[in-house]
């Protein structure tokens, strides 16, 4: 009975998303005619934009939910970020996407390992709450919003010398995805796929599995293939929604999949460097890892400073900025 009210809720969102589009489909028009006092087709979103930016993103965090992948709280911000992250730039929504399926697998890869080392491990139970979902997903659609004002509501190829402020900004949302998802197989995957205990990145020396800043070769692998699905996702979206006579005429576009690895790699670093200094970790009598001290915990690493959102959060900053100066370098011009 639960889930039949489940889909009928379901369908009556989904139907409402028409007439929501329509409305502001409308709104867009009178906005464009009212603010330049004239008609400009190029400010004016189509209809069906409006409808599969708004679609795309019920659908997506229904399925989020009935997979227990999101908390409700979670899965209301995430319909608002991904559907400015869509209205900008399908790619941005593919990115995020791919980051957000990809990862709740990863954090459900041998559960019952984590179990045994992770305090506050929650199989099932809603993953990602809507701070969770701000810290890994607020840069990214604070960079679409700039997106959408600076270049409006298109997909664009990566062209640093026709296009650099839409090229900066593309790549930077890439990067920030890229970095989050590396992040996460890192610490879900890799956790679990070390056959010894990691290295402390500050220090290397062996600590617990679990510990913030803990290092490991599979760890290290798998940030980069984390970062590489998040710039195949974006790749594959402006191959197939960018004119192919535009495409002809700008640089190649498989750079893409590239940094998108190397933000994988390099946001998984930055995150390790600030949970090893800033982050506390220590392990209580039962051998579990906890981030904040007590009775009968014994200190790992770390200073009681950040908590694991603030890392996500400031990680994803870091390398949503420094990437595009890097791809800015290195770009192929032909």
């Amino acid at each position: 009975m639960a889930s039949n009210t489940n889909l009928y809720s379901l369908i009556f969102v989904c139907g409402l998303s028409i007439p929501l589009s329509l409305f502001m489909w409308l709104g867009n028009v009178a906005f464009s005619k009212v603010w330049w006092h004239e008609h400009d087709d190029e400010l004016v979103i189509p209809p069906t934009r409006w409808l599969m930016s708004i679609l795309a993103p019920i659908l997506l965090m229904a399925v989020a939910l009935r997979r227990k992948s999101v908390s409700k709280s979670g899965a209301a911000l995430g319909v608002v970020f991904a559907f400015i992250l869509s209205i900008s730039n399908h790619a941005f929504f593919f990115s995020l996407a791919s980051f957000f399926f990809s990862s709740s697998r990863a954090t459900k890869f041998r559960a019952h390992l984590k179990r045994k080392f992770e305090t506050d491990f929650k199989e099932g139970e809603g993953q990602r709450n809507w701070i969770q979902v701000l810290c890994n997903g607020g840069m990214a659609t604070q960079l679409a919003i700039l997106y959408l004002i600076d270049c409006g509501s298109s997909e664009r190829p990566i062209d640093f010398i026709k296009d650099y402020r839409g090229s900066w900004l593309g790549v930077a949302v890439l990067s920030a995805f890229a970095c989050c998802n590396g992040d996460t197989w890192a610490s879900e995957l890799g956790s679990v796929l070390s056959i010894r205990d990691p290295l402390l990145i500050t220090s290397c020396k062996r600590v617990p599995r679990g510990t913030n800043g803990g290092v490991s070769i599979p760890g290290i692998v798998v940030s980069l293939i984390g970062g590489l699905v998040v710039g195949v996702s974006y790749y594959i979206c402006v191959r197939f929604t960018v004119a192919a006579n535009i495409l002809l005429v700008s640089p190649p576009q498989w750079p893409l999949i590239v940094f998108g690895g190397i933000a994988g790699l390099f946001g998984s670093f930055i995150d390790s460097v600030l949970g090893a200094t800033l982050q506390y970790t220590g392990i209580d009598e039962n051998g579990k890892i906890v981030e904040h001290p007590g009775n009968n915990v014994r200190h790992i690493s770390g200073l009681r400073i950040l908590d694991n959102h603030s890392v996500n959060l400031i990680s994803s900053v870091i390398t949503g900025v420094t990437i595009p100066l890097i791809a800015l370098k290195y770009w192929p011009e032909r």
